[in-house]
């Protein structure tokens, strides 16, 4: 008897929430051996799916066949011992153990009934090196930055016998060299026969892997294509139903203006020399730079999230003495983190409540909230930024990634700051929300805002920003013009004081 062509196939597959259809009759099929690209806005649908397939939602109608026969996993673990795995966008790693132990957290070598760490460490160097991460495996995942523990779970995913491997948004945070190596990890898998379905926002890198692309659009299958018989432009006509502008907008009617932020030598635990720089009103600066470059730890420094060690902030040319976050708050700065889900957001809390949260003495008297002015005010801010929910009252964990990430831009409005920090902006969302998101950002520097953009995305950087910055090794490597733009420009940059450098080992700097 022949092996079926095909190694997963969904018929009518359908999938129910309260008032929402995830899934609505999808009929899928994944061929053996394939790269299948998955995509859709936030809220299409993929979630879901994957979900279905790893175990963690049951379908509620619908057949799922896979490798020719049924198919319904009742957990995850069900869904790894069948030869599924999945990377998600969300990590699922124990932060206070070291990186070999999360790697082989499902598999950890004994001797004699106790780990055998010498071997731990040996293997998971070994997934290290093929991954591309320059750590110690000895370090706690706790200190490692978000590209770092996105590579931790592709080495995850890779330790182990997989058939199907599913990657949900695996090149988000990660630099063009890790991208890379991860395409070629790809490769490689595919050579051995392992299927890969992959999901991602960035539609112009699955051209380079992929043999076919399946659209989602609320809930329902829109088509499957071959990836040679479609482009990107068709891609995103079938993804949010219509023809959309060009995908970086650039306002050229507004000119910066006079400076707003200015730092001087700011100087903070790991930093090689002290980093001065400005930003404009009205302008989006950008900063770029390698995972590991010391990007986002300015920032925290500058925010008063991590401690700084010398140097001076100032703010409309009035010294800010910032020791901590509400320091920075009340000075009129506000930071978007990378991580919006640990570290922007309370996800079991609603709409209003997060919005409101960064001026409690706005919508409150005499420590009393107010809870209609609560509403009222985050009705305003919903319907101003097009977030899609049923209600205010809704928990942001329920909202798409797009969505989840508007409301924190909406909390940072109600403050009115005079600068906007925003790590890695359009993170993990759709190329429809990414343009609104965009669109917002001319809107804040049309209003005089100053902006800075920190992206492991350059053709965004490249399409947004008036100038870029460029990290490498703990230090500002160079400042480019928009006139002198090139990805080759920031790359040259951003690995210039790594010629020599040498491999991290376990501390707090990795």
């Amino acid at each position: 008897m022949a092996e079926p062509e095909n190694i997963l196939e969904l018929k009518g597959v359908t999938k129910r929430f309260p008032g929402v259809v995830a899934l609505d009759t999808v009929d899928l099929d994944i061929r053996k051996g394939e790269i299948h690209i998955l995509v859709g806005e936030n809220g299409a649908g993929k979630s879901s799916l994957v979900k279905v397939l790893c175990g963690i939602y049951p379908r509620d109608e619908g057949e799922i066949l896979y490798q020719g026969m049924p198919y319904a996993p009742q957990t995850p673990v069900d869904a790894i011992h069948a030869g599924i795995r999945v990377v998600y966008q969300e990590f699922n790693l124990l932060p206070f153990l070291s990186v070999a132990e999360n790697i082989f957290f499902e598999q950890l070598p004994t001797r004699g009934g106790l780990v055998d760490f010498s071997k731990l460490y040996r293997d998971a160097q070994v997934v290290l090196d093929e991954v591309g991460l320059d750590i110690s495996p000895k370090t706690k995942v706790e200190v490692l930055g978000i590209a770092q523990m996105q590579l931790i779970e592709i080495g995850k995913a890779l330790s182990g016998e997989s058939k199907v491997l599913i990657l949900d948004e695996p090149t988000a945070t990660l630099t063009p060299k890790e991208i890379g190596r991860l395409f070629e990890i790809i490769a490689r898998l595919k050579q051995k026969g392992v299927t890969i379905i992959y999901i991602s926002h960035r539609l112009q890198e699955t051209f380079e892997i992929g043999d076919r692309i399946t659209v989602l659009r609320n809930g329902k299958k829109v088509a499957t294509r071959d990836i040679a018989s479609i482009t990107v432009p068709e891609i995103v006509t079938l993804m949010v139903g219509k023809e959309m502008g060009a995908e970086y907008p650039f306002d050229t009617s507004i000119t910066p203006g006079e400076v707003v932020l200015r730092v001087e030598n700011l100087h903070f635990k790991g930093v090689r020399n002290d980093i001065s720089f400005t930003v404009r009103r009205g302008e989006l600066l950008g900063i770029a730079g390698l995972v590991g470059s010391g990007r986002t730890e300015t920032m925290r420094a500058i925010f008063g999230a991590d401690p700084k060690q010398g140097g001076h902030i100032y703010l409309n040319d009035h010294e800010l003495f910032i020791r901590n976050p509400k320091d920075a708050v009340h000075s009129g700065i506000g930071l978007l983190t990378e991580d919006r889900k640990r570290q922007g957001l309370i996800l079991d809390m609603p709409i209003y409540v997060n919005t409101t949260l960064t001026d409690l003495a706005n919508v409150s008297t005499a420590g009393l909230m107010h809870h209609s002015d609560e509403v009222k005010t985050t009705e305003a801010l919903v319907q101003d930024l097009s977030i899609k929910t049923p209600s205010v009252d809704r928990w942001v964990r329920y909202l798409s990634g797009g969505n989840q990430q508007k409301v924190v831009i909406a909390k940072w409005l109600f403050r009115h700051p005079e600068l906007l920090i925003f790590d890695e902006p359009t993170r993990g969302i759709d190329v429809g929300a990414k343009y609104e998101i965009y669109m917002l950002l001319w809107r804040l520097a049309a209003a005089g805002k100053g902006m800075i953009i920190v992206s492991s995305d350059l053709p965004e950087l490249l399409g947004i920003c008036h100038r870029i910055i460029v990290f490498s090794n703990w230090q500002i490597a160079g400042e480019i013009e928009r006139a002198d733009f090139s990805q080759e420009g920031i790359l040259s940059l951003a690995y210039k004081d790594y010629i020599n450098h040498t491999p991290v080992v376990a501390t707090e700097e990795a």
